[in-house]
């Protein structure tokens, strides 16, 4: 069985900071592709960032310069740092995770963590 558990969100006025944690926990391995979404009322899950095995990042046009994805191998980790943040940023933040696991390939999200940017 795999968790994947989030931390972090909350609330911040604009121009704010927030820092996001995504740990898988279980017997997965070969961790490959790390990313965070996020979802807002009315609209679809959009990708925010990614990151590969090795660290490659990979980022929304709108995020990038203001937000940064790293991971943490050895603890099953990934981060997303959130600065200078917008109204507009307010929304479900989820994790998303590829790797391993004994019967084949697991993919698999958080549950989901509330960031709302008050203007």
């Amino acid at each position: 069985q795999v968790q994947l558990v989030e931390s972090g969100g909350g609330l911040v006025q604009a121009g704010g900071s927030l820092r996001l944690s995504c740990t898988a926990s279980g017997s997965i391995f070969g961790i490959r592709i790390m990313g965070w979404y996020r979802q807002s009322p009315g609209k679809q899950r959009e990708l925010v960032a990614s990151i590969t095995s090795s660290s490659s990042p990979n980022y929304a046009d709108s995020v990038k310069g203001r937000f940064t994805i790293s991971r943490d191998n050895a603890k099953k980790t990934v981060y997303l740092q959130m600065n200078s943040l917008r109204p507009e940023d307010t929304a479900v933040y989820y994790c998303n995770v590829e790797g391993w696991v004994s019967i084949g390939p697991w993919n698999g999200w958080g549950q989901g963590t509330q960031v709302t940017v008050s203007s």
